[in-house]
């Protein structure tokens, strides 16, 4: 069997893009990748990689999925970087960049901490260095397939983040529907491709006997639920979902993030999550739910 036939043989491979702010997590999420089963790169020039690709269908199968780091570092190469990543594409490849961003407040207290200088500012103040390196990603950010802010992630929540969206979403599996509730109080999920606002429903928390339950109670939902405009949402946003999911599909994404928000995101927004998730149902795809605000007091 000849060198291109062997290539033909097998899948495309993966590979998967990390960028972000310094001091956001990439470190950790690319040992989260590696941990199961990527092969990992940091650092690597965005120029570098369609031939890296090239290289890789030769390993006979063994290295199938590749995650690397592709940061401020490397900030001569960045201008290429999107016209890369689309020639990859372009040729049947399978290229998804997640974008770690975080507030510079945290960035700020996480330097403090480590009483690291940051890189792009090693003579200024950590301020400046966060402003420098944010204009240099600006237009790997707004390209991002999915962009995670971690201002409130641990170190051990972001691995178990990263290893549950990228073991979930394999290839050859369909799309996954993450169903998140919120409250916008603690502002909107970065990573949500679809928002809604269901602060027009019965408020449990100004039930005394349902304040300090969750809307995984099911006198909460009751309450939030039982009643004309709960029925009519549920109704509009699973059969939104079971009609245009297959499109989404279609179109390449895998995943989908749905955002259900409240003022809080203890109530309403968690009890719409989890009756949506009895409606859809496994059967009709891969499904993951996450309360994001579930414990904030």
């Amino acid at each position: 069997m000849t060198d291109t036939e062997i290539a033909d043989s097998h899948q495309p491979v993966r590979v998967v893009v990390i960028s972000g702010l310094s001091g956001s997590g990439k470190s950790t999420a690319i040992g989260a990748l590696e941990d199961i089963g990527f092969f990992c790169i940091d650092n690597l020039p965005i120029v570098l990689l369609p031939k890296l690709i090239e290289l890789f269908p030769r390993s006979s199968g063994e290295i199938e999925q590749i995650a690397l780091v592709v940061d401020a570092r490397e900030a001569r190469f960045l201008d290429g970087c999107q016209h890369n990543i689309e020639r990859i594409r372009e040729d049947g490849g399978r290229v998804e960049v997640m974008y770690l961003d975080c507030s510079d407040k945290v960035l700020i207290r996480r330097y403090s901490e480590t009483r690291r200088r940051h890189p792009l500012s090693p003579e200024g103040t950590i301020e400046e260095g966060i402003e420098r390196e944010r204009k240099i990603l600006k237009t790997l950010c707004e390209n991002a397939d999915q962009v995670i802010d971690t201002s409130e992630f641990t170190p051990h929540r972001l691995r178990r983040y990263v290893r549950e969206h990228f073991m979930r979403v394999q290839p050859g599996h369909e799309m996954t529907v993450v169903l998140m509730s919120f409250g916008f109080k603690y502002g909107i999920p970065s990573q949500a491709d679809l928002i809604f606002d269901v602060r027009f429903l019965p408020n449990p928390y100004f039930v005394e006997d349902l304040r300090a339950e969750t809307g995984q109670n099911p006198q909460v939902a009751e309450y939030a639920l039982s009643n004309s405009e709960g029925e009519d949402l549920l109704q509009v946003v699973v059969g939104y979902l079971e009609k245009f999911r297959p499109h989404y599909d279609r179109e390449g994404k895998s995943y989908l993030t749905v955002g259900i928000g409240c003022t809080g995101g203890r109530h309403r927004s968690v009890a719409v999550v989890e009756e949506m998730s009895t409606r859809l149902g496994v059967e009709q795809g891969p499904l993951i739910v996450r309360h994001r605000d579930l414990n904030r007091i």
